[in-house]
């Protein structure tokens, strides 16, 4: 390290277990407790890490491609204009961002697909949804919660006869966000064609971040003005009173664009003296402008079954006029934007674990396997492929495929078990792979190796079959269970799954056996990762 870091900021970013929740990452600590005179009292590189023992006696490990900034958590929490792809309407000239909802619900790269695109584009189109009454509420569960408003969990976006809003008629409505009247206001919405066969009625996007960009760009001194001037949006009926007052354009401290607020329709009187009202009816006349900029306007038509899912506080949405010589139903939910980002973050973590997976398995997996005639992944490959065909339960599946992970050396570092010393791989394997699976899959792997041992004192017949490695590596690790032993472990509740995946870890040791390959059995392990 050429600099030595802020001890205060090293010391609360500790990773030990007494310093964080292991299974959260949430501290367990307050800043005060840390001493008034904290410093580093020695510190050492070490097998990648810096190790530091503080001035009050605890000892820290930080990994080195963390503290340089190779890893971790990123600068920007994704909200703002950095974490954003700022578009015109030409940039989709090839195709919207959508997917099918079938593939979308079977495999989860589709989905964080669908998810990232809302993130980064602001908006993404599903299709073939079954343009069935509340599927809207379907889509939602897939990512989040289901922010319920005064409109109730869903509405009807049609002709009313009584509407309390203009998007309830076959008006044309101008490129505005949704609900700028309440603080906090749904950050997600979604709107879902049941039926259009009316002359009219196109839908339409606008990015409100690239507007406002465009308004900074093009006449700083209005954009300070918008982000400065708190506006009272409004929203009353009958039973109903909302106001929140909130700046057009929202910043963060770095002066990044955070947050659009637009909607001619919910303005209400904004008392200023007369300078500052010239001012703000100025500035909100030159954005406006630039949101009905055609090169700015995204046109499209939603169909049955299509349901379009976009950003509340980016992008703003509009509508043709239509006629009545049809119908044009759609319903429409909102929801936010941290549960979407909660469910991508783990679709990412959840696919980076099955890439550490698959590299193990084409890393070292092509290594010699205890003796056998097949590398340690055409061994775990077969096992799973024999679990799968006896029609086990996909846990059941995951564990026969995943069952000897605690051989592998580079991640979990194993001691040689042909060597005499058991390396306790099923308790190595097990509680490495607890990171991401439950207990139904971990506790096979744990038990496989006592599963052996069981077999071999309760079935001669299984022993006599075990090949010469297979009954060297039984001598090593225990020999068959004593009578008191075997009892024990056939009352034990994971017995049977574990005595399931032990006779196809025996069987799967065929020579040039064909089975699929890591790729095949990743959507039943990302089903399964908690």
């Amino acid at each position: 390290m050429t600099t030595e870091p802020s001890p205060y900021w090293l010391r609360d970013n500790c990773p030990c277990a007494g310093c964080r929740d292991p299974r959260n990452g949430q501290k367990l600590f307050r800043i005060t407790d840390l001493p008034d005179d904290l410093a580093i009292a020695a510190g050492a590189e070490l097998d990648g890490h810096l190790e530091v023992l503080w001035s009050d006696g605890h000892r820290s490990r930080y990994p080195l491609p963390w503290l340089a900034g190779e890893t971790g958590e990123a600068g920007d929490d994704g909200r703002t204009e950095a974490g954003k792809r700022l578009w015109e309407a030409a940039d989709f000239a090839d195709g919207l961002p959508e997917a099918r909802w079938e593939a979308y619900l079977a495999d989860p790269a589709e989905r964080a697909a669908v998810l990232t695109a809302v993130r980064r584009d602001g908006f993404a189109v599903l299709r073939g949804v079954p343009a069935e009454e509340r599927q809207v509420l379907a889509v939602a569960g897939t990512f989040g919660h289901v922010r319920v408003t005064n409109y109730g969990e869903l509405f009807d976006v049609r002709i009313e006869p009584d509407p309390n809003n203009l998007a309830f008629t076959s008006a044309a409505i101008s490129p505005h966000t949704d609900n700028p009247y309440r603080d906090p206001v749904p950050t997600l919405q979604l709107l879902h064609c049941l039926e259009n066969s009316a002359t009219g009625g196109d839908s339409g996007l606008v990015d409100g971040f690239r507007a406002a960009a465009l308004l900074r760009a093009e006449a700083p001194e209005h954009f300070a003005v918008l982000t400065r001037t708190p506006v009272p949006f409004v929203f009353r009926d009958r039973g109903t009173e909302l106001r929140a007052d909130r700046p057009l354009i929202d910043v963060d401290p770095l002066g990044r664009i955070r947050e659009v607020r637009f909607n001619n329709r919910s303005i209400a009187t904004l008392r200023a003296p007369a300078a500052e009202l010239d001012a703000f009816y100025a500035a909100y006349r030159a954005f406006a402008a630039i949101t009905l900029r055609p090169a700015l306007q995204l046109d499209f038509r939603l169909d049955p079954g299509d349901c379009l899912i976009f950003d509340n506080v980016r992008l703003m949405h509009a509508r043709t006029a239509f006629a009545q010589d049809g119908r044009r139903h759609l319903q429409g939910c909102y929801a936010d934007l941290d549960s979407l980002a909660s469910t991508l973050a783990v679709l990412e973590r959840r696919s980076a674990a099955l890439d550490e997976l698959a590299a193990l398995f084409e890393g070292e997996g092509a290594g010699e396997y205890l003796g056998e005639a097949v590398t340690m992944a055409e061994h775990m490959l077969q096992a799973g492929a024999l679990a799968e065909a006896a029609g086990a339960a996909p846990h059941l599946v995951a564990a026969a495929l995943l069952h000897d992970v605690g051989h592998f050396r580079g991640t979990l570092h194993g001691r040689d078990l042909m060597a005499g010393q058991d390396n306790r791989h099923s308790d190595t394997g097990a509680d490495w792979l607890a990171r991401w699976f439950g207990p139904e899959v971990t506790g096979p792997v744990r038990l496989h190796v006592a599963a052996k041992r069981y077999l071999c004192a309760v079935e001669p017949a299984y022993r006599a079959g075990l090949s010469e490695a297979s009954e060297y590596t039984l001598r090593v690790q225990g020999g068959p269970m004593s009578e008191q032993e075997a009892a024990a472990f056939a009352d034990h509740p994971g017995a049977a799954d574990a005595v399931a995946v032990r006779r196809w870890d025996e069987q799967a040791k065929a020579a040039d056996a064909r089975t699929p390959d890591f790729a095949h059995f990743r959507p039943l392990l990302a089903s399964l990762m908690g």
